[in-house]
């Protein structure tokens, strides 16, 4: 299928050329025009304004969105919706809250278009190991992006589901960023406890190889730490301040109104917080962790 990609970023830019891997072709656009050119390398087309990546489509047309959560989505939205006909279909592939797809989903049915939210895991990681996507949009809009959500999913029928109507997909990936919050902060504080005991003078790097195979605690996660522990397990260029893109914050409050308990996660995102007044080892490994798996930035110890 051809389809258009908007916001070429790590991951736009990624979900992209695994796309083309599989022969689909992608029309890629950036305000970043840096980032087209490197795209069009790779052998997508490309396009320097929305109305020429909208010519280069053929109905129904898709355009997946890929920018950050918030008003850059609204904006482009703006600006794209107006462009487009009756039956295409507009993907959010983004961390948008679950209430704007909502609320976004209802003025792309005015306008005759399919609303699809996609939550997105896999970081950096994506591009070779594929991406696990929580799908959010009516059958017939889903039904005709399968081909895509099969090459994206680290196989066709695994990796991805339809999790209901608008809104749902975005909604599963925001609790499954809180589960992430709280698995983090689990194996940071362990590790933590482990470095602190200085009559055995562990090494952190071994412990964590041990772990990754037949325990009950092996995880992706955990290999990542393994991996960031071979480099310096006392981390000593990473500050210990943790950032939180919002995620977890959503969780916390929607288990609020729902009267959920929800201890763990609401911990981990306060724990955030205080790695930004705090110097611990608990939160340079979780800093350390947040790099490894999405390639977020860290902040320099000596900032």
């Amino acid at each position: 299928m051809k389809l258009g990609m908007i916001g070429l970023g790590k991951m736009g830019a990624n979900m992209s050329r695994r796309l083309m891997q599989d022969g689909h072709e992608v029309v890629g656009f950036d305000l970043d025009e840096s980032a087209v050119e490197e795209l069009k390398n790779d052998g997508a087309a490309g396009a320097t304004a929305l109305d020429e990546l909208v010519d280069q489509l053929d109905p129904p047309r898709v355009c997946w969105i890929m920018v950050p959560a918030g008003d850059a989505v609204d904006a482009t939205l703006s600006d794209l919706m107006p462009l487009l006909g009756e039956g295409d279909i507009l993907v959010d592939g983004g961390n948008s809250n679950y209430k704007d797809t909502l609320r976004r989903g209802e003025t792309a049915e005015e306008h005759g278009l399919h609303y699809v939210d996609v939550g997105t895991s896999g970081g950096v990681w994506g591009l070779e190991q594929g991406y696990s996507m929580m799908v959010g949009g009516s059958d017939e809009a889903v039904d005709q992006l399968r081909p895509a959500l099969e090459t994206l999913a680290p196989g066709p029928d695994k990796g991805w589901g339809h999790m209901g109507d608008t809104g749902s997909g975005h909604f599963v990936k925001m609790v499954h960023n809180g589960i992430e919050y709280g698995v983090m902060e689990a194996y940071a504080e362990g590790f933590d406890i482990l470095k602190n005991k200085d009559d055995f003078d562990l090494d952190l790097q071994q412990v964590a190889e041990t772990w990754r195979f037949g325990s009950v605690i092996r995880s992706w996660l955990l290999d990542l730490t393994a991996r960031a522990l071979d480099q310096d397990q006392d981390l000593p260029d990473i500050a210990p301040w943790v950032d939180d893109s919002g995620e977890g914050r959503w969780t916390v409050k929607e288990a609020i109104d729902l009267d959920v308990p929800a201890p763990v996660i609401t911990d981990a995102l306060i724990s955030r917080f205080d790695s930004r007044v705090e110097d611990s080892y608990t939160h340079k490994l979780l800093a350390a962790m947040r790099n490894q798996f999405g390639g977020h930035d860290v902040k320099d110890a000596d900032e």
